[in-house]
């Protein structure tokens, strides 16, 4: 038996009448909702709140991730994939082995964890890379058996801080996870690339319009990731891309060319250390610049931070950016923790450091507004818990400045014409800086980066040996030596797919589903049941599509026959037969959702009409 049986449904063709649907549709949006999937799922009846985070899935909604999930398992079965079903709850000692289980509860904070009855940590599971890798462990021990990939379909747990948007960022929410294990480097990419395709093809089939971009491997690692992102509006992350198509990224992993900065003004020379210029409550770049005629790309800003361990130590960072880029925290965090984290362990933040914070430390002030990159680690003698020296790092549109503006460590004064070797020594210089919309290319300057917005549905990752190291999965090589595995995982979130999809198909008036993932395929709407050769019509032709074959729901409900059309169009179904006034000829009218058509054809000729559109539709988009 499949492990993933309680999600399972053969999903045979099903018939339905709204009478005993249980459906309760809303007229106003929700106050709790924010976005229009959202406000329409409640509406509509296919969802439920039951706490902060948390949703019930109505019939309807049942319906539409049973078929999302249907799509997933064959296209991962076509790829040799096994499936399996894995604890939810996990030992904490699995994820203290790999190192993540103080980021996890007392970094990120987003693993609801737990002890039981024997005072055993327990952690119910956001992932499954420490579960399935000791297993492997257990179970993988000869390169014969190599490659393998193992997927589930299951309930998954994130204590966010702030849950919004539904479905989109709950706290309890179904996932399809699967992990690969092999020999060697080149089968990994196999596997990566496979599951690039079987992705494509998923979201292709669910009718959505997906688009792969380079991705910041997070919490989970690894060496290379790619995110699918389903454009929308109201998509929580920045999707950056070139013009030509042959470059996206999320921000947070995003690379450009930063604009050229404007050469400092006549007469200001690199003089090394740099010539004092009053400031006088200039703690801003914005405010440097409009008060002397300065431009941002002159300037270097110095950003002052601390970084928290899972050991308890915690390293003040001292990062140079020029004066008119962001920094990027993702890469931030990325290089602090590959700089640090072997000594120390995970990390769990990253936040700035204040006045009041120095100097409850017991440090002596620091001339927050006017620092400058050669701020000595003199300044932190005295600090009861922090490390005694910075980090120092910075951005290379710093570090390339030939001569610059920047704070004089003294209130109310900054230096001109400061040059690193003089002012100096430039500190190590990586990419921290965040890349925006309008910034030339890397891979061609004359191509621009253009944004929108996404909602991330799908994301995999070639993780290499960071688990099968840490948790001794080893296996014996075709020379007779043990090595570890190499690893992949590869996710989709089902339930969040599910509201990308509304989020991607609505009008003013509802959801226009696709029909691969709709609940139902076509809605029969009688217009008056209380006339007996409409009821009757609207019977028959219900019968019929449901021999058919065809997903077919009949409203029989003693409504109007405008609610009832508003109904059908809020909760979506993709075609809409209507029995009315044309009954006593046999007549009905077929209406497509998506597009409004419409068309009146003798009810005999129904099926004709419909199943070859409806086969088609099936299918979902084109690849």
């Amino acid at each position: 038996m499949g492990g993933g049986d309680r999600f399972r449904d053969p999903l045979k063709p099903m018939a339905m009448r709204v009478s005993r649907l249980m459906l309760v549709t809303l007229r106003d949006d929700p106050a709790e909702a924010e976005i229009p999937s959202h406000k329409l799922l409640l509406r509509a009846g296919y969802i439920r709140r039951v706490a902060s985070g948390i949703y019930a899935y109505l019939p309807l909604m049942w319906r539409v991730l049973q078929k999302v999930s249907r799509v997933v398992r064959e296209e991962m079965d076509r790829t040799g994939a096994l499936e399996t079903l894995l604890p939810q709850l996990q030992p904490a000692e699995l994820w203290q082995r790999s190192g993540r289980w103080a980021g996890y509860t007392a970094g990120e904070g987003i693993m609801f964890h737990l002890q039981d009855r024997q005072g055993r940590e327990l952690g119910l599971g956001p992932t499954h890379e420490e579960v399935i890798t000791a297993l492997a462990a257990d179970l993988l021990r000869s390169y014969r058996q190599l490659p393998v990939n193992l997927y589930q379909i299951q309930g998954k747990f994130r204590d966010e801080i702030r849950p919004r948007f539904g479905l989109m960022r709950g706290r309890e929410f179904i996932m399809k996870d699967a992990y690969s294990f092999h020999s060697d480097e080149a089968s990994l990419r196999e596997t990566y690339a496979a599951m690039d395709g079987a992705y494509r093809r998923i979201f292709a089939r669910c009718g959505l319009r997906a688009v792969a971009v380079e991705a910041d491997s997070g919490a989970i690692g690894g060496s290379a990731s790619q995110e699918f992102m389903v454009t929308a509006a109201a998509g929580e992350d920045l999707i950056l891309a070139s013009g030509d198509g042959r470059y996206a990224a999320n921000q947070e992993r995003a690379v450009s060319q930063a604009p050229e900065p404007v050469a400092l003004p006549d007469g200001v020379r690199a003089s090394g250390q740099g010539a004092p210029l009053s400031t006088p409550k200039q703690t801003s770049i914005e405010a440097l610049c409009e008060a002397h005629g300065f431009h941002a790309t002159q300037t270097v800003k110095v950003l002052l931070l601390l970084a928290r361990f899972e050991d308890g130590s915690q390293q003040p960072l001292l990062i140079s950016l020029r004066g008119d880029q962001q920094l990027n925290e993702v890469k931030l965090a990325n290089a602090v923790t590959a700089r640090c984290s072997a000594e120390h362990g995970a990390l769990l933040d990253i936040g700035p450091l204040s006045a009041e914070a120095a100097s409850k430390e017991g440090l002596s002030p620091i001339p927050f507004g006017f620092m400058g990159p050669h701020l000595g680690d003199a300044v932190l003698e005295g600090a009861r818990s922090w490390a005694p020296t910075f980090l120092r790092l910075a951005d290379p549109t710093a570090t390339e400045l030939e001569a610059f503006i920047c704070g004089a460590n003294t209130v109310d004064t900054h230096l001109v014409g400061a040059a690193w070797g003089g002012l100096c020594p430039a500190p190590e210089s990586l990419d921290l800086r965040a890349a925006q919309p309008g910034d030339r290319c890397q891979h061609d300057p004359n191509q621009q980066l253009e944004a929108s917005r996404g909602i991330e549905v799908g994301h995999i990752f070639q993780l290499g040996r960071k688990y099968s190291e840490a948790l001794e999965a080893r296996f014996t090589n075709e020379a007779g030596v043990e090595e570890a595995l190499w690893m992949g995982c590869y996710g989709i979130g089902v339930s969040r797919l599910a509201q990308a999809a509304v989020e991607q198909h609505h009008d003013d008036h509802g959801m226009c589903w696709p029909v691969s993932i709709a609940p139902f395929e076509v809605i029969v709407v009688v217009a008056n049941g209380a006339e007996s050769e409409q009821l009757s019509l609207g019977e028959r032709t219900y019968n019929q599509l449901q021999d058919a074959g065809v997903d077919v729901l009949l409203d029989d409900r003693a409504e109007r026959a405008g609610v009832k059309f508003k109904d059908a169009d809020l909760i979506g179904i993709p075609w809409r037969v209507v029995v009315g006034r044309g009954a006593a000829a046999g007549l009905v009218e077929l209406v497509e959702r998506s597009t409004g058509h419409k068309q009146e054809l003798p009810a005999n000729d129904l099926l004709g009409a419909l199943l070859p559109s409806l086969q088609t539709q099936r299918r979902g988009l084109e690849i």
